[in-house]
């Protein structure tokens, strides 16, 4: 009775960290400058979503139970910061983007484990620098790839297109692009007033992305699995740095102090949830 008993407290656990995990990779699909993708990566579902999307019947029952909680705080976390995100970000942009730093920071040493969990050559540093510069040096121009856009049903499967690719490649922040288009704050907007005619083409496009890039990434992963991670790594580093807060206009020393403050707590939580996943992996 008393092994049932702990066995059921196990799983509780478990199922709250991934809802908790579903929650910090939601907030990958609507915060600038950090990835779903990346972030699964970092919590360790990365692999198995992909495997899971790649190989839909394959112990489908199991995948599904276990994606329950991580598809749930996926939407709890889209949803709770499409009405959190504009008053956040635009008051205290600086300090919140210092937690989420963080929040990266406290999980870098697990990722690193992950990546050469298989292996590392210097081949595989190698493409850990290339990918980290060629991912900053993208990122940092990015924005001269794009201008406005109108915004209809076809574009809104554009940006759907766009949250799925930051599912399927780690590192890339849908949101960012979404902003270079001007869609940013009308896609916010839309999430939290349940506006069909953007979350339906939304979703259209992020399914038809997820699905159709799944395979590809899960036969990467079986042929080159240091290789893949170790870019991952890369990409992952290049877009923690970009989101670096650099302007800290009218800031006092309580200002400064938040910011420290929560870059802390943020590298506390990620290394306590980095914790938690080697325990229940």
């Amino acid at each position: 009775m008393e092994n049932s008993s702990q066995e059921v407290k196990s799983n509780g656990k478990d199922w709250i960290l991934r809802f908790v995990k579903g929650m910090f990779i939601g907030s990958g699909f609507i915060l600038p400058g950090v990835s779903g993708g990346a972030l699964a990566a970092i919590f360790g579902i990365y692999e198995r979503i992909i495997s899971f999307l790649a190989h839909i019947t394959r112990n489908f029952k199991e995948n599904v139970l276990y994606f329950i909680p991580v598809g749930l705080g996926g939407v709890t976390g889209v949803f709770l910061l499409s009405f959190g995100v504009s008053f956040l970000l635009g008051t205290y942009e600086t300090i919140i983007l210092w937690f989420f730093v963080g929040c990266i920071l406290g999980t870098i040493p697990a990722l690193w484990k992950e990546a050469g969990k298989k292996g590392r050559s210097n081949r595989d540093i190698v493409i850990l620098i290339v990918s980290f510069v060629a991912g900053f040096l993208f990122l940092w121009k990015g924005s001269g790839l794009f201008s406005e856009v109108s915004q209809n049903f076809g574009t809104w499967m554009i940006a759907g297109g766009l949250i799925g690719l930051g599912m399927i490649v780690p590192g890339l922040s849908p949101s960012n692009f979404l902003l270079y288009m001007g869609m940013y704050k009308a896609m916010s907007d839309g999430i939290k007033n349940v506006d069909l005619s953007v979350i339906i083409p939304i979703a259209i496009g992020g399914l038809a992305t997820v699905l159709s890039l799944s395979k590809v990434m899960d036969y990467i992963f079986s042929k080159a699995y240091p290789q893949l991670f170790h870019f991952i790594m890369g990409i992952v580093f290049a877009s923690t740095v970009m989101i670096i807060p650099t302007s800290y206009p009218n800031f006092t020393v309580l200002n400064y102090l938040a910011c420290v403050v929560m870059c802390i707590a943020g590298t506390a939580l990620g290394a306590w949830m980095s914790r938690l996943e080697e325990k229940y992996k």
